[in-house]
C-alpha cells in the first residue's frame, strides 16, 4: 500500500512555532530550510510508486521522506544505524523532510525499509533521475549560468581488500567451492578430497597469504592448474555455467593465464602471464568483479564531475552558485579522454549544457575537441605530449590562418605550399636548409630538389593550440580550470566520496551521485545565507506584515487555548452538577 503526503496543502498551526521565531529563522536559513522548500516537492516519487502495490499489503513509509533520507544519508556520510537515529531525533531532518507527526510511524524507518528503497533506486537506476530533478530546479532557482564549465575526475577507492595474483586465484576457488557446495552438493562431493582440502577451509586459504617471495611462481603454477581443472571439470554443465563464482573462474583464467594446446589435440599447457601482461581491467577482488585498476590512481572507480564555476568578475556577486552539473562513475581503468564527450552530451539532454569546458590535457585531444566544436562547446585544455626542448616543432614556423606556413623560425620562407586532401608539403630550398645552424633540429626532410615539411590537418590543429597556450589569454582562461580541484576536495572531504561502504559499480554510483546532490545542497544553501547577509530592507511593507503575522498567530493561538480551557471547565461543572443531582 502507497502512503503519500500532501505536503502542499498548508496547516493551520505551524507544528514547529514553539521553536521561537530566532530557532525558526535558524532552521530556514540552514539545509532544512532550503530542502524542505526546494527540493522535497521535486522528489521523483511517481517512479518509484509503481514498484510497490496500490492497495494491499502494509502502508509504505512516505515516499518523498523516504526519498529524502536516503539523500540526507549520502550528504552527511551515515551508516544505516545513524539514518535511523538521525531520522528518529533529528529536528532538522524532521523539518527537511515535512514531518509534523512525531508519532513511531512518521520518525522511525527500520534498517530493512531503508535498504529495500535504496536496492529499488540503484536497480531502477532512479538516481540519474533524482539527480538531473533537483539540479536542474537548483539551477532555476539561483539562475545558474552554465555557459562556463569545467571537468575533472574523483578516485574512489574500492571498499575491498587488495589482493595478490596468488589470493585472487586461492579466493575465486574458494568462492566457486563454497556456491558450488551450497547448490550442488552432490557435484562437489565428486572433486578430489585434496582440491577441497586445499581450498575450502578458511584455515587453509590463510596459508596463500604467508608464500615466500621465492615460492610465488611455483605457486601461481599450481593454482593456475587447479583453477583449469575445474573449469574444464564443468564446462560442459549447463547449471554450474550459470552460476556468478564459475564466470570469475573463467575470467581469471583469461585474463591471468595463457592457454595452449598441443598440435597433436593432446596435452594442453596452462601458463601464467607475466604482470605487465594482465590488463588493466582485470579482476582485483572476486568480492567487488566490478572495480578496476589504474597505475596512477590505484583500485576501485572515478567520478567524472562537471560543474559550473564564475571568474574574479564574477565572484563579487554572491548570488552566483558553482553547480555540480554532472556526474558519472567508472571503472578506475578508464581514461579520461572518454569522459568529456558523454559529459557534454549529458548535459545538452537536461538543458544544462556549457559553451565551454575547462579540462585537463587528457580530455583535450585533438578528436576530443572537434567533437566538441561540432555540438558548439569550446574545450579550453593544453594539448598532450610535448617536443623535445632542442627540437623545433610545428608550432615554432609562423602559420597563415589558413595552415599555409609562412616562413620558418630562421625567417626563411618557402618556395611553393602544395595542399592535398588533409596533407600539406612546404617546400623550402635546400641550399638555405643544409646551411642553416638549426638543420640538425629541424623537422624538414631533404628530398630530391628541395627541403620539405609535411604535415596534416590534425598535426596543424595541434600547432595552432600550441602556439594559443602560450598567449595571455589561454593562460588566463585556464587558470580557473585549478578551482576543480577544490570541489573535488570538498566533494569527500564533506561526503566522503572517497572511501565508500558498498561495493559493486550500481552501489558505487549511487552514493556518488547522491553525495554529489550533497554538495550543490550545500553550496546553495551557503549563496542563499550569504545573500540574506548582504541583503539590505531599507523600505517596504514586508517586515513589518511578517511580523504582524507573528504577533496575530502567538494571540490567536492564545485565544484558543484559553477556550479550550473554559470549554474544559464548563464540561467539569456540568459534569459535577449532575452528579450532584443524582
Amino acid at each position: 500500500m502507497i502512503f503519500t503526503k500532501d505536503h502542499i496543502t498548508l496547516e493551520l498551526f505551524d507544528p514547529l512555532d514553539h521553536l521561537g521565531p530566532k530557532r525558526k529563522k535558524l532552521m530556514n536559513d540552514s539545509w532544512a530550510g532550503l530542502f524542505r522548500k526546494e527540493i522535497l516537492l521535486e522528489l521523483p516519487v511517481d517512479k518509484i510508486a509503481p514498484h510497490f502495490h496500490a492497495v494491499f499489503g502494509r502502508p509504505t513509509k512516505e515516499l518523498y521522506a523516504t526519498l529524502g533520507v536516503l539523500i540526507l544519508q549520502q550528504m552527511n556520510d551515515y551508516s544505516d544505524i545513524e539514518t535511523v537515529h538521525q531520522m528518529a531525533f533529528n529536528l532538522q531532518w524532521h523539518y527537511a523532510l515535512d514531518i509534523t507527526d512525531k508519532s513511531d510511524a512518521s520518525t522511525y524507518i527500520c534498517p530493512k525499509t531503508l535498504w529495500n528503497f535504496r536496492h529499488v533506486v540503484i536497480e531502477k537506476e532512479l538516481d540519474t533521475i533524482l539527480f538531473n530533478k533537483i539540479t536542474d530546479k537548483l539551477a532555476r532557482v539561483f539562475s545558474v549560468n552554465t555557459d562556463k564549465q569545467r571537468l575533472d575526475s574523483v578516485h574512489i577507492k574500492s571498499n575491498m581488500r587488495r589482493l595478490g595474483r596468488i589470493n585472487i586465484f586461492a579466493r575465486c576457488i574458494r568462492s566457486f567451492l563454497v556456491n558450488l557446495k551450497r547448490q550442488k552438493k552432490e557435484l562437489f562431493e565428486t572433486l578430489q578430497v585434496e582440491l577441497i582440502e586445499r581450498y575450502f577451509k578458511k584455515e587453509s586459504i590463510a596459508c596463500f597469504s604467508m608464500v615466500k617471495p621465492s615460492e610465488s611462481e611455483k605457486t601461481l603454477t599450481s593454482l593456475s592448474n587447479d583453477l583449469f581443472s575445474i573449469v574444464q571439470s564443468f564446462k560442459d554443465n549447463g547449471e554450474v555455467n550459470s552460476m556468478h563464482t564459475y564466470k570469475l573462474l573463467l575470467r581469471v583464467l583469461r585474463e591471468q593465464c595463457t592457454v595452449t594446446e598441443s598440435p597433436e589435440g593432446g596435452a594442453i599447457d596452462v601458463c601464467v602471464k607475466p604482470s605487465c601482461d594482465v590488463p588493466s581491467n582485470s579482476l582485483q577482488n572476486p568480492s567487488d568483479p566490478d572495480a578496476g585498476y589504474s597505475g596512477h590512481k590505484g583500485q576501485g572507480y572515478q567520478a567524472q564531475l562537471m560543474e559550473t564555476y564564475h571568474t574574479e568578475e564574477e565572484s563579487n556577486d554572491v548570488s552566483r552558485l558553482n553547480l555540480i552539473t554532472y556526474v558519472e562513475v567508472e571503472p578506475a581503468h578508464k581514461s579520461d579522454a572518454n569522459a568529456l564527450i558523454p559529459a557534454i552530451e549529458s548535459t545538452k539532454e537536461t538543458g544544462l549544457a556549457p559553451k565551454e569546458v575547462l579540462a585537463d590535457s587528457l580530455y583535450g585531444s585533438d578528436e576530443n575537441c572537434e567533437a566538441a566544436k561540432a555540438m558548439g562547446v569550446e574545450v579550453i585544455s593544453p594539448t598532450m605530449g610535448h617536443s623535445r626542448e632542442d627540437a623545433i616543432s610545428l608550432s615554432d614556423f609562423e602559420i597563415s590562418e589558413t595552415g599555409e606556413i609562412i616562413r620558418c623560425p630562421e625567417g626563411k620562407t618557402p618556395t611553393k605550399i602544395k595542399m592535398k586532401k588533409d596533407r600539406y608539403n612546404a617546400a623550402f630550398n635546400s641550399e638555405d636548409c643544409i646551411n642553416c645552424p638549426k638543420n640538425t633540429i629541424c623537422p624538414t626532410r631533404q628530398g630530391k630538389k628541395h627541403h620539405y615539411l609535411r604535415y596534416t590537418d590534425k598535426q596543424l590543429r595541434i600547432a595552432k593550440r600550441r602556439i594559443k597556450e602560450n598567449e595571455p589569454e589561454f593562460k588566463e582562461r585556464y587558470r580557473y580550470r585549478s578551482g576543480i580541484e577544490a570541489t573535488n576536495s570538498f566533494y569527500n572531504t564533506l561526503t566522503g566520496v572517497k572511501y565508500l561502504r558498498v561495493r559493486g559499480l550500481k552501489a558505487v554510483r549511487f552514493c556518488a551521485i547522491l553525495k554529489a546532490i550533497g554538495v550543490n545542497i550545500f553550496r546553495a544553501t551557503a549563496v542563499r545565507r550569504a545573500v540574506s547577509d548582504n541583503k539590505i530592507v531599507t523600505e517596504g511593507i514586508e517586515p513589518v506584515l511578517d511580523n504582524t503575522i507573528l504577533v496575530f498567530r502567538g494571540q490567536f493561538r492564545n485565544i484558543s487555548n484559553r477556550l479550550q480551557q473554559i470549554w474544559g471547565h464548563i464540561n467539569a461543572d456540568r459534569k459535577f452538577g449532575l452528579k450532584l443531582a443524582a
